[in-house]
């Protein structure tokens, strides 16, 4: 769903940036809570570059169009809402100047609908879900699964209104609506299962690196008498040593599995327009569409320029992408958490994490 340059007015494109501007520096005042751990730069790091990874798998949805991953909800739950923001902001950075992926005058278009809708949305269904629902990890994983299948279409709907007051070409509202919720109700799914599947394996491992789960703890039960009752309760266990509780590996691992996606499985991606980029061809939306200014990026297109190698070429633009992702993000977030506020050490709380 990346908005390129001329699909909204100048005006518009500009309140946007403001919008966004406001958005990522309220976001940098609220993860410096979230980025409370040691660990938590890194990983936050991490996030972001996975999901840079998993952008570039496009999946076919219907007759001629795929989608992607927007991320908002995947961020939020493994990081946090306000940390969650800042990551989606950083891909869309990088894939907007180094790979002329996303208009630069509509950045702030593009960090408003992907990064902010989605991600408060997201949240605030995962939040409200998880309250009601019992507290497990199976719970949990369905509630980022419903989350992330809201947030698509929120963020379809958000684009809308926005094209609705700065559109550049004249299409009624209802058809550009219509058509934009109904095929990402479909990329919705497909976000849904991804978001579901990548939560659901971070639990299963490791829940305390999950913000969605902190304070996961299901009840040990034992069946008696045909019927299942808790057990009693095990006595405290000492801390465990820094060893057990390094994250190096869930670190490395992945690391591992971006660039897995993007320099090898991102050649088997859909090649078929996006569901932003077929409902503009379709109704009209892109006849005022503007060449990027970074068309002459070496990495344009995802693809190294003077690799003839189709393979080989999107193959180095992804690691290279992943490599300064999780580069670039993870010193943002490093530069975010050394200007926390110390506490008082009367009100100093123990780190769930």
């Amino acid at each position: 769903m990346h908005v390129p340059d001329g699909f909204i007015n100048a005006p518009v494109s500009a309140v946007a940036g403001v919008v966004a501007a406001g958005a990522v520096a309220v976001s940098l005042r609220g993860a410096r809570r979230e980025l409370g751990g040691e660990r938590a730069a890194p990983l936050a790091g991490l996030v972001a570059a996975f999901i840079f990874a998993v952008q570039m798998l496009n999946f076919p949805v219907a007759a001629g169009t795929s989608g992607h991953l927007l991320g908002g909800a995947l961020a939020a739950i493994l990081v946090g809402p306000w940390t969650g923001v800042l990551c989606i902001a950083v891909v869309l950075l990088m894939q907007g100047i180094l790979f002329a992926d996303g208009g630069l005058t509509a950045l702030g278009v593009n960090i408003t609908v992907m990064g902010v809708v989605t991600t408060v949305v997201a949240y605030v269904v995962f939040r409200g879900l998880t309250r009601v629902l019992p507290r497990t990890r199976r719970s949990t994983t369905v509630a980022s699964f419903v989350a992330a299948l809201v947030s698509v279409p929120a963020a379809a709907v958000a684009f809308t209104l926005v094209y609705a007051v700065g559109g550049t070409t004249d299409v009624p509202f209802v058809k550009v609506l219509t058509a934009m919720t109904g095929v990402h109700v479909l990329i919705g799914i497909g976000e849904a299962a991804i978001t579901a599947l990548t939560v659901g394996a971070v639990i299963a491992v490791r829940p305390d690196l999950v913000h969605g789960a902190r304070g996961l703890a299901a009840p040990l039960k034992l069946r008696v008498d045909g019927e299942l009752v808790d057990a009693p309760a095990a006595p405290a266990s000492p801390p465990a040593p820094a060893a057990a509780r390094s994250t190096r590996k869930v670190w490395a691992t992945g690391l591992a599995a971006a660039l897995l996606l993007a320099g090898v499985v991102s050649f088997y991606a859909s090649a078929n327009p996006d569901g932003l980029e077929k409902v503009a061809a379709d109704k009209g939306i892109d006849e005022k569409v503007q060449e990027h200014d970074a068309a002459g990026s070496p990495l344009a297109d995802y693809g190294v320029k003077d690799i003839s190698d189709a393979r080989v070429s999107g193959g180095l633009a992804g690691v290279i992408g992943v490599g300064v992702t999780v580069a670039v993000g993870s010193g943002v977030f490093w530069a975010v958490r050394r200007r926390r506020t110390p506490e008082a050490p009367h009100s100093r709380t123990t780190e769930s994490v």
